[in-house]
């Protein structure tokens, strides 16, 4: 297993704020010096747009752009570049889905199946479309494990799914995350996504891997969904670079979802023809650089690999529960599930009688930097009867160290804020 404290030495930002505890992950990653110089190497050496000009500079730029598209392709064993789409994050990959496929196949009467635990960013697309077009949005709930409630678990820890009633011949899109934000539950989306196919073949499945691509290796082909979305950012990639992928089949189906430059074929003045998939989907001038740059992030986690990756995380989140409980006792509510299996490196928590900012700002004098709020997962907190959180998110350049900080910040809020208990 690699070495956290080795790992850090990548990462500038700890050069720059040697005591800084960072359990943020989730919200972004940081990012190692790889990523760093490549993002400035295009800046430096080859700043040019693509796809347009002949002259070296710009074939340069358009070869770095378009390796990445192979590279990610790999990544997730699409093994058909074509099926990238580069957005500028999660966000906009669900809500081009939405606004190109989905108000096109929608109609009145028909539904869409999310669940509680979904990130705004793959709820409010598909609330507001169902709006717009009279479709019904049916919500999964969790259970008292705060895993979904359509699954459950048999002796040999084989996901058993139920849909019940919730899937029919009238759902047209599932949509679901593969680890949620907030709660940190792992999903078991091949088995959903075969249980729903197998109700409804015609079904199309949408996976939100934003939280799941920095930690796992992913196989769309294995998981056989339909759209996968994820994120740079949160991958120890750039911001404002997300990717979008599709079955070449439905992306070449779909209209496009912007209309510009580079994205078209031929414009008249009676009517315009789009290229083909990706770059119909594609329009304008992209984040180049950050797009070149995401290829080193998919490097430095191949180097790691995901196996390491996973089991240092699970460490940490099983010693953070651990010490938690053991600290705080009655006075913590510890979110998420308690099978270590089924929970991804986030532990999310309340403390009673104290508002999760006050921990926060708390924190925070001790440079340790958690999240506090809603997370971006309102439906979710309202469930729970719960107004905000604490965030812990772990990743491969946290340690043990950094428990024993929190956990010491922590100590810190409660004698400060205990008079309101």
């Amino acid at each position: 297993m690699f070495n956290p404290k080795q790992v850090r030495d990548d990462f500038p930002i700890y050069y720059h704020n040697p005591d800084l505890v960072y359990l943020d992950s989730s919200a972004t990653s940081l990012k190692p010096i790889s990523v760093i110089n490549k993002l400035t190497d295009y800046y430096k050496k080859y700043s040019a747009n693509i796809h347009r000009g002949i002259y070296q500079l710009a074939e340069k730029a358009s070869e770095e752009y378009e390796e990445t598209r192979k590279i990610l392709s790999l990544f997730i064993n699409s093994k058909i570049p074509e099926e990238i789409i580069f957005t500028k994050g999660t966000t906009e990959s669900l809500n081009l889905i939405a606004a190109s496929l989905g108000s096109d196949i929608l109609q009145e009467g028909d539904e869409i199946v999310t669940t509680i635990m979904e990130h705004h960013a793959n709820f409010v697309p598909w609330q507001q479309l169902v709006e717009r077009n009279g479709a019904i949005l049916k919500v999964i709930g969790i259970n008292d494990q705060h895993e979904l409630g359509i699954v459950t678990y048999n002796y040999a820890g084989k996901a058993i799914i139920d849909f019940e009633e919730i899937i029919t011949n009238r759902t047209k899109i599932l949509a679901l995350t593969y680890v949620s934000n907030t709660l940190g539950t792992i999903n078991p989306v091949k088995e959903i996504i075969k249980a729903a196919k197998k109700k409804n073949p015609q079904i199309i499945t949408v996976v939100d891997a934003a939280q799941a691509i920095p930690h796992y290796e992913i196989d769309v082909r294995d998981l056989d969904c339909d759209f996968l979305v994820f994120s740079g950012h949160k991958m120890l990639g750039p911001t404002g670079v997300g990717v979008l992928w599709g079955k070449k089949k439905l992306l070449e189906s779909m209209r496009p979802y912007q209309f510009g430059g580079d994205m078209i074929r031929e414009v008249k003045l009676e009517q315009t023809t789009f290229a083909d998939v990706p770059h119909k989907f594609e329009a304008g001038t992209p984040p180049i650089a950050e797009v070149i740059a995401l290829k080193e992030s998919v490097a430095y986690l191949n180097y790691y690999g995901f196996e390491d990756i996973r089991k240092h995380e699970t460490s940490l989140v099983t010693t953070a529960v651990s010490q938690l409980q053991d600290e705080f006792g009655e006075l913590i509510h510890i979110l998420g599930p308690q099978n270590p299996k089924n929970r991804a490196g986030i532990v999310t928590f309340t403390l009673n009688g104290i508002h999760p900012h006050d921990i926060a700002q708390v924190l925070d004098e001790s440079q340790v930097c958690v999240r506090a709020g809603h997370h971006c997962t309102m439906p979710l907190h309202d469930s729970l009867g719960l107004a905000a959180t604490v965030r812990v998110s772990f990743y491969l350049y946290n340690t043990k160290d950094d428990i024993d900080k929190l956990i010491t910040g922590l100590k810190r809020a409660v004698s400060l804020l205990k008079k309101n208990i």
